[in-house]
């Protein structure tokens, strides 16, 4: 399915730009350009063309591994991609990392007492932290931990070739405005999940009356149980992750694709668009393949395909 579903995204993608009024000829150009001016500049672009033309141009290039060349700066697409990508890809690492290795802790002991405090500060902290969007999030982190104390910068990014620390400065407020959000989803559902095994599960009833103690019972037991549904909706996030770093990486100033795709959008550069969203559309079509894939690691009854 992998195939029809990146087909479809393309075209979806290369239709909606289409609707978009105006094209990269008259961002160039400017509001002051001439209709003969900016016809000249789409003829030298290759926009003359019809839409469908273009589309099956980029595609037959795209197949091949060359996704082309951007329209406003004229470089190579794979060369920006390059350049950005790294940043991109250690904001959702960092963010995807640390709520995961955070919520699954939390949850546990959470889990272990229902009702206690561990489980009522935990499920204040995930409402609030559900009921705040990532870039309200992400300036009010930048007002206290920027403005107020200090300890972060606001804004700009430093390369791992820089420093470890210096790098890990740069990029530690945008991954806690995706990560936080995530580590209050996941701990939440995780935190049910678990609450509902411990109650209703004729295994979890088996255990206890065979004397296995209430952790052994929850790590051992529920928690594989569980890691079912967390594993499905984390790779259901990954894709909503990646999506959040456009609105991010424009708050921080940071190179990564989601900033390089409102650019390319905002001057109808739509080679480089469809890059970025191919790009965002493969790393969620491999997140659900690696999520069915560990269904099979987890459970050994499932297996894919006939035998």
């Amino acid at each position: 399915m992998a195939i029809p579903i990146m087909l479809g995204v393309t075209v979806l993608t290369f239709w909606v730009l289409s609707l978009i009024p105006g094209n990269a000829a008259q961002q160039l150009l400017g509001p002051e350009a001439t209709p003969e001016d900016i016809a000249l500049l789409e003829q030298q672009l290759g926009l003359d063309k019809p839409g469908v033309v273009r589309y099956l141009e980029w595609l037959q290039g795209a197949v091949t591994g060359d996704l082309g060349q951007s329209i406003v700066s004229r470089q190579p697409v794979s060369e920006i991609l390059s350049q950005r990508l790294p940043v991109t890809g250690e904001i959702v690492l960092l963010a995807f990392v640390v709520s995961l290795v955070l919520a699954i802790p939390v949850a546990l002991l959470a889990a272990h007492k229902p009702d206690g405090v561990m489980d009522r500060i935990s499920m204040v902290v995930s409402t609030l932290g559900l009921s705040v969007a990532n870039y309200v999030l992400a300036l009010l982190l930048v007002l206290v931990f920027a403005v107020t104390l200090g300890w972060l910068p606001a804004i700009g990014f430093v390369p791992l070739e820089d420093g470890l620390w210096p790098n890990l400065r740069s990029m530690i407020l945008p991954s806690a405005a995706i990560g936080l959000p995530l580590f209050c989803f996941y701990t939440r559902f995780l935190r049910g999940d678990l609450v509902d095994q411990m109650q209703q599960e004729e295994y979890v009833t088996t255990a206890r009356a065979k004397g296995v103690g209430s952790w052994s019972v929850l790590i051992k037991h529920a928690f594989r149980n569980s890691s079912f549904g967390l594993i499905t909706i984390v790779g259901l996030n990954l894709g909503a992750l990646i999506g959040g770093t456009v609105i991010i990486e424009q708050i921080f100033a940071l190179p990564g694709i989601g900033q390089m795709l409102l650019q390319a959008i905002n001057t109808r550069d739509f080679v480089v668009v469809q890059a970025a969203v191919v790009i965002f559309a493969l790393v969620a079509v491999l997140a659900n393949l690696i999520v069915d894939l560990l269904y099979a690691v987890l459970d050994p009854r499932i297996r894919y395909g006939s035998s």
